[in-house]
């Protein structure tokens, strides 16, 4: 069992206890008419993002995404989501705007239900919303010793245009995979298509940082350093792989989200003909996401101990190949540094920005509930 050092606290965080942090934002949501249980889980899909060290898709976009959302009624928070069709190892389900952040781990579930029986679950989810962290619902089922998948669209939103392209056709269209690794953190893979999701990029504008070039690049493909460049419509978002030729498996892949998790349910697509009337920039809006949710059961083809025993070896040895000299830390696996720090952040405390806590305290205002407590301030070093 791996021990949890504690981080010191970035200059100008704070840490709010885990708990209270889980209680604030399930009660904010609750104030905005989500029914209990529905509240609390996507209390928890959103602090995720915050207690992993994803602070992209944390908090930060509780009063910039979710609440709006809620507000314009373009998320439903009593939406009852229908299953269109159900042949049993396979589910279509109409979201009908209901929070993506409950939504998705509902999907996940009903897929692993399925896997119990079947071996293998998929749940095709059209008309959803904006969901946070894709690993957060993917690892959902590593605890009963399934893989999960869960891929996303940005409905007909257009964000990153296709390489050579002159205007904007697909989302970032995030993909996660998850694994059981026995007694170990699971494995968590969780990445948008793009170079970087939008959210990093915000993230940069608003703590006043540049970014390194391969995120962003301006209308003579040169690459941008100044995030703001992106919401001014000075520069547009690039694919994984781009700068080293490698922009077409970005691209290859978030054209397989939007096949897996908007052809198939029938959600809204980014490349509909709409799309070739834009200017290069961002276009459209989320609504109409689709979602891809796939819950595989080992168990149903080999021994489950053996499994088990196997995914120790594989991603142990990971863990154990020694780092290359001058290497500034450990070899480690997709989710196991999340898995460090949200430990981490459920012993000692969530670091949120003191800006943002100050957000948080305007929104516990008006949405009448207590503002979060505050376990220490940092003054120096880093996460």
């Amino acid at each position: 069992m791996t021990t949890v050092a504690s981080a010191p606290s970035a200059a100008g965080t704070v840490r709010v206890p885990y708990a209270d942090l889980i209680r604030f934002t399930t009660e904010v949501f609750a104030a905005h008419r989500l029914p209990p249980e529905r509240a609390r889980e996507a209390a928890e899909a959103l602090c995720y993002g915050d207690a992993a060290g994803m602070d992209s898709h944390g908090l930060a976009n509780l009063g910039r995404l979710y609440l709006p959302l809620l507000a314009e009624g373009r998320a439903d928070p009593l939406a009852e989501p229908v299953v269109l069709a159900d042949r049993g190892a396979a589910v279509l389900v109409d979201a009908a705007g209901a929070l993506g952040l409950w939504q998705a781990g509902a999907a996940m579930e009903l897929a692993a239900e399925r896997a119990e029986r079947y071996g293998i679950g998929l749940v095709s989810v059209r008309r959803a919303t904006h969901l946070g962290c894709a690993g957060h619902h993917a690892a959902r089922v590593t605890g009963r010793g399934m893989i999960g998948l869960l891929a996303s669209n940005c409905g007909r939103q257009r964000i990153a245009r296709p390489p050579g392209g002159a205007v904007a056709l697909l989302g970032t269209n995030p993909w996660s995979v998850a694994a059981p690794a026995g007694e170990l953190p699971p494995y968590v893979l969780d990445m948008s298509t793009t170079a970087v999701p939008t959210g990093r990029v915000r993230a940069a504008e608003r703590a006043g940082r540049s970014i390194p070039p391969g995120w962003l690049a301006g209308p003579d493909g040169e690459p941008v350093t100044d995030p703001g460049a992106f919401d001014r419509g000075e520069a547009h978002l690039l694919w994984l792989g781009a700068g080293a030729g490698g922009e077409f498996k970005g691209f290859g892949l978030g054209l397989m989200v939007e096949v897996l998790a908007a052809l198939l349910p029938g959600a809204g697509l980014g490349p509909e003909p709409e799309a070739l009337e834009g200017d290069g920039r961002p276009s459209g809006r989320d609504d109409d996401i689709g979602v891809f949710a796939l819950a595989i059961a080992p168990a149903t083809l080999r021994d489950s101990r053996q499994v088990a025993l196997d995914a120790r070896t594989l991603f142990g040895t990971v863990l154990d190949c020694p780092p290359a000299e001058g290497s500034s830390g450990p070899v480690a696996y997709p989710g196991w540094h999340e898995a460090r720090r949200t430990a981490e952040a459920r012993r000692d405390g969530v670091p949120l920005a003191a800006p943002l806590l100050a957000e948080l305290a305007g929104i516990a205002a008006e949405s009448g509930v207590r503002p979060v407590a505050v376990v220490a301030t940092g003054t120096e070093g880093g996460r």
